[in-house]
């Protein structure tokens, strides 16, 4: 007998095997966060036929609505290798193009704030990542977009600084950056699971580079889609 959850996910076109790909921890799950979502069908790296201008056009008015477009794509043209202070790296981190910025997961330094703050997805939130996980001088401005109140843990997308200026945000204090999630389409090194590599976030604001190691790596039509943790800058 088929599954109500099963069902779901079949009458959206999706390959019911629950990967976890998509942000979501099941097909069915991703089905539902459709009906008010379609355009995020290009998170599923299983289906054909993935939007490509329109998407990327709507995911840049997304950004500009939460200030992510305050000083447009930084890295546009030809690539250097260089960051702001001249040191090398290896590939460029772009935004999803359905999402207004980059996919950030992150841990206040005091978990409870998650809860005492209500944060729930959609808040604006405002914090600053300090300490071995970055040290990132620039406060960090965003959208939630999954909240686990249990642990803390956030996941957001940083924006520009737009938004907060004209909706009061939840301040979160300072953070500590877990993981990034991003698409690469420009790379001067194979990407390999568990190698560690030096990067470029297309929007930082200080165009610095940074550094992580790869733990999660797919091929897609119009990149690579990784997840990098354990992050430094310098």
């Amino acid at each position: 007998m088929t599954e109500p959850g099963e069902s779901l996910a079949t009458a959206a076109g999706l390959p019911g095997l629950d990967c976890g790909g998509c942000g979501q921890k099941s097909c069915a799950e991703f089905a539902r966060r459709l009906r008010d979502r379609p355009e995020e069908r290009v998170r599923c790296i299983y289906l054909d036929g993935r939007p490509t201008g329109p998407a990327r056009d709507a995911g840049r008015a997304a950004a500009l609505a939460c200030g992510a477009g305050d000083r447009g794509d930084l890295v546009e043209g030809p690539i250097t290798w260089k960051d702001s202070l001249g040191r090398d790296f290896d590939f460029v981190l772009e935004t999803f193009a359905h999402e207004p910025g980059p996919r950030e997961t992150i841990l206040p330094h005091n978990p409870q704030v998650t809860r005492e703050l209500d944060v729930r997805v959609g808040d604006i939130l405002i914090g600053r990542p300090m300490g071995m996980s970055c040290g990132c001088p620039i406060t960090h401005c965003g959208v939630a977009m999954d909240v686990d109140a249990r642990s803390g843990v956030i996941v957001w997308c940083v924006t520009g600084p737009l938004q907060p200026r004209s909706t009061p945000p939840k301040d979160l204090g300072y953070y500590s950056a877990q993981a990034y999630e991003g698409l690469v389409r420009a790379s001067k090194a194979p990407l390999e699971i568990g190698m560690r590599y030096w990067f470029m976030p297309r929007r930082c604001m200080l165009q610095w580079r940074h550094s992580r190691l790869v733990n999660a790596l797919r091929r897609r039509p119009d990149g690579a889609e990784v997840r990098v943790e354990g992050l430094m800058i310098g």
